[in-house]
C-alpha cells in the first residue's frame, strides 16, 4: 500500500526541490497524476534551481539562452512524500532531485552536492551523524518597522530579551504545540525549544541522525513549516540573519560527529582530548571558513551578523565548550565528542551548508591538518584570523578558492557565484528598510 493510499484524506499535492538559495521551485499538482508522479517524475528547467533571491533568471547563466533552457529530469528523492500540515487543505509535498536525460545527476542541485561528499565518506568507512539548531524570530510585520508579537495571553507586546525564558515560550503555547505536532507528523525529530537573545526569539534543536541528507531535509522543511505555520497566527517568522540592529542574529548551527563502520564514535578515544580524527576535522572546517564565507553567509543582510560581540563568530579559531569560538568542542561525556560549527546563518541553504561543513572537515581528514591550540576566553577580545565581513570579498574567495573546488562541482561553484553577483548589483540599489522587507520572511 503506497502512501498515499494510507492518508485519502490528501486532496492535493506539490512537488519541489531546493535551488541554490534554498527556495523551493516546483509544481502544484492534482492527486490524479500521483502515480505518474512516483514513477517518472516530472520535468522543470535545470535554470530554475538557479535563480537569484527574487526568482528571476541569472543574465549570464548558461543554463538559460545557451542550452535553450533544456529541461531536466525531476526525480522523487529518497524521503517520499511529506504532508504540509500549515495548509489550510490537507496536502503533500514529494521532494525532488535533478538529473539529466541520461541519468546523470545535474552537478547544480544542492541536494546532489551534499549527496557526493556523503559518498567521499562512505567510501573512507565514516558516516557523519549530524543534527541543526534552528533559530528564527517571531514578529509582527503588519506596520512600518517589525515588532516583538503582541502576547497571545496577555495581549501585551513585551520589549527587551528574554534568555530562555518559559514565560515567553509559554505566551506562544497554541504556536508551539501545533509546531511539535507538525513536526511528528512530517517526522522532523524536534527536541528542545527555548527563547533565545533576541525580542521574540526562539531556538529549536533537531535531533542527531546518522543520515545528513536527512539532517538538510528536516532542516529544509522546518523552515517551511514554520514560516507556513507563523502566518496562520498572524505573525512572520523570519531566519534572517540580521533583523534587528541590536539584538542577536539566527544562526543555523550544527553538531556532529563520526560513525565508523563498526558504529562507534570515531572523534572519541576517551580523553578530554578527542581523537585524532577530530583534531583533523577540526583543522579542515577552520581551514574552510574564509573560502566558504559566502555559503555560511549567502545575503547582504548576513554579514551585519557576523560582529564583535553579537552571539556570531568573527574570528578564525576553536575551543572546547566555548561559544564565542567558530568551532566549539562542547562539554559532556568524553564518549559523546562532536563538533559544533557556529559561523552559519539562518538564512543559509541547508544542503550547502551542511557540504561546506562535511565538507570541509573531510579535508582535514584527508590531509591529516593539525588544527592550532585551542583558545580560551573571550574570542572576540584576542588577535586571531578574522572571518570575511563583506559580502564582495566572500564571493571572490569562493570563486578563486581551491579548497571550494575540492567539495564543489566547478558547475555548481559558477552558477552560485553567477547568483551572488548579479543578487550584489541589485541589492546595492535598495534601502536597509526595502532590504528587511525582502528578505524578513523569504529567507
Amino acid at each position: 500500500m503506497s502512501w498515499l493510499d494510507e492518508h485519502p484524506e490528501i486532496r492535493n499535492l506539490r512537488c519541489g526541490a531546493a535551488d541554490l538559495n534554498g527556495q523551493a521551485r516546483g509544481k502544484r499538482v492534482p492527486r490524479r497524476f500521483a502515480e505518474k508522479l512516483e514513477t517518472e517524475g516530472t520535468r522543470f528547467p535545470l535554470s530554475v534551481l538557479n535563480l537569484d533571491i527574487w526568482g528571476e533568471d541569472i543574465d549570464d547563466s548558461p543554463l538559460v539562452f545557451e542550452t535553450g533552457d533544456a529541461d531536466g529530469l525531476m526525480l522523487p528523492t529518497e524521503r517520499g512524500y511529506i504532508p504540509m500540515p500549515w495548509l489550510q487543505a490537507p496536502s503533500a509535498i514529494l521532494p525532488l532531485w535533478a538529473f539529466h536525460e541520461d541519468g546523470r545527476p545535474f552537478r547544480g542541485d544542492p541536494r546532489h552536492a551534499l549527496a557526493r561528499v556523503l559518498e567521499r565518506y562512505k567510501a573512507i568507512g565514516l558516516t557523519p551523524v549530524a543534527a541543526t539548531e534552528m533559530e528564527f524570530y517571531l514578529v509582527d510585520d503588519s506596520g512600518k518597522e517589525i515588532k516583538q508579537p503582541v502576547s497571545p495571553r496577555s495581549g501585551k507586546r513585551r520589549e527587551g530579551a528574554e534568555i530562555l525564558s518559559l514565560r515567553a515560550l509559554d505566551a506562544f503555547d497554541k504556536f508551539f504545540n501545533e509546531l511539535y505536532e507538525a513536526c511528528d507528523i512530517m517526522d522532523i525529530p524536534a527536541e528542545a525549544a527555548i527563547s533565545e537573545g533576541g525580542v521574540g526569539q526562539f531556538e529549536v534543536n533537531l535531533e542527531h541522525v546518522p543520515d545528513a541528507l536527512k539532517a538538510a531535509d528536516d532542516a529544509w522543511f522546518f523552515k517551511m513549516l514554520v514560516h507556513g505555520l507563523a502566518r496562520n497566527h498572524n505573525m512572520a517568522a523570519s531566519f534572517m540573519a540580521k533583523p534587528y540592529d541590536d539584538y542577536a542574529g539566527n544562526g543555523l548551527h550544527t553538531h556532529f560527529s563520526m560513525q565508523d563502520a563498526e558504529g562507534n564514535n570515531a572523534f572519541a578515544n576517551g580523553t578530554h582530548e578527542g581523537s585524532p580524527l577530530l583534531q583533523h576535522a577540526i583543522a579542515g572546517c577552520l581551514a574552510g571558513v574564509p573560502d566558504l564565507t559566502l555559503i555560511f553567509a549567502p545575503h547582504a543582510n548576513s554579514y551585519e551578523r557576523l560582529v564583535p560581540g553579537a552571539h556570531a563568530p568573527t574570528g578564525i579559531c576553536w575551543a572546547y565548550d566555548n561559544r564565542t569560538a567558530t568551532v566549539r568542542v562542547p562539554g559532556g561525556s568524553y564518549g559523546a565528542r562532536r563538533i559544533e560549527h557556529r559561523m552559519a546563518g539562518g538564512d543559509v541553504n541547508p544542503y550547502l551548508f551542511l557540504a561546506a561543513v562535511l565538507g570541509s572537515a573531510l579535508v582535514g581528514i584527508e590531509d591529516k591538518l593539525t588544527p592550532p591550540a585551542p583558545i580560551t576566553g573571550n574570542a572576540y577580545e584576542q588577535k586571531l584570523p578574522q572571518v570575511p565581513t563583506n559580502w564582495k570579498d566572500a564571493i571572490d574567495l569562493f570563486a578563486s578558492s581551491p579548497l571550494v573546488r575540492r567539495i564543489f562541482d566547478q558547475q555548481l561553484i559558477d552558477n552560485l557565484v553567477r547568483t551572488k553577483r548579479q543578487e550584489l548589483i541589485f541589492l546595492d540599489e535598495l534601502s536597509p528598510e526595502e532590504q528587511l522587507d525582502h528578505y524578513l520572511d523569504l529567507v
